[in-house]
């Protein structure tokens, strides 16, 4: 037969599974998330008189308020309350802000989806990478805070990428199933802000956890994953230790097994999106 004649074949059977080829996908369309990453970063400080300073003051102003109010009930278990509680909330911030944004950006853009082909997890994924340069810019307050009030800046400050990375692949996993539900059910984005504001009290953001009976302690923090999140991120700014390998392994496991599930979950799912945004 002449090779003009020849009709390709598509033979489903050597494709990949789903998730593969979504993530040799997202690697081919790196600078598109690149470009994503930077319209919202843009779009985000354009109009703002105070410009990428607001990411350094937002958390600070916030942290303000609640070491006014909260100082007396749970500042007297804390040394450096003031730093403890404005770590916590970087780290809180960043996962709730990208997993807000990145079921916001599928629900809202993904009119795209339509029109052009684009990796689907591009938007979770933009999303977090948005949250962790803002997470960055959160750093500079929190080392101003631990000057002012004497807190010690430690060597240790230097095993952050590690606690980052794991926050970064919680998250994105988080971001994926959320997003996933909300294309399909309106009302979960919605539901999702009641469930972090809940989720947030329930997290020693503003509390220690030695102030808890043990057996509360037991069923708010221990099966609370955000918990072990928030205290590797903690633990070598507040504390001025290495993570020790019990806290590394479980943080690790939790980010892993979060990420995997929610890529999978999400990946089975992305072909029907473009008929229900």
């Amino acid at each position: 037969m002449d090779k003009a004649t020849q009709v390709p074949i598509y033979d489903s059977d050597r494709q990949g599974s789903a998730a593969t080829e979504e993530f040799w996908a997202i690697l081919k369309y790196r600078y598109l998330i690149v470009q994503f990453v930077r319209r919202d970063i843009l779009t985000r400080y354009k109009r703002s008189a105070l410009g990428v300073a607001w990411t350094m003051l937002n958390p600070l102003g916030t942290m303000l308020i609640l070491t006014l109010v909260f100082s007396r009930a749970f500042g007297g278990s804390q040394e450096g309350y003031a730093a403890y509680v404005l770590s916590g909330l970087i780290a809180w911030n960043f996962f709730a802000q990208s997993t807000n944004a990145a079921t916001l950006h599928l629900v809202w853009g993904g009119s795209l989806l339509k029109k052009i082909y684009i990796p689907r997890t591009s938007f979770a994924i933009s999303a977090t990478g948005t949250g962790l340069i803002n997470l960055l810019l959160s750093l500079v307050p929190l080392l101003i805070v631990m000057v002012i009030i004497q807190v010690p800046i430690r060597w240790t400050m230097i095993f952050l990428p590690i606690p980052i990375l794991f926050l970064a692949m919680f998250t994105l996993g988080i971001g994926l199933i959320v997003s996933t539900m909300a294309i399909y059910y309106a009302d979960i984005a919605e539901m999702f802000q009641i469930t972090l504001t809940a989720w947030f009290y329930l997290t020693p953001i503003i509390w220690s956890p030695e102030i808890l009976p043990e057996l509360y302690g037991l069923w708010i923090t221990r099966l609370n994953p955000m918990f072990y999140l928030v205290e590797l991120f903690r633990v070598p700014i507040i504390y001025g230790q290495v993570p020790d390998v019990r806290l590394l392994l479980i943080s690790g496991g939790i980010a892993v097994f979060t990420l995997f599930s929610g890529w999978m979950f999400f990946t089975s799912k992305s072909d029907e999106f473009a008929y229900r945004v």
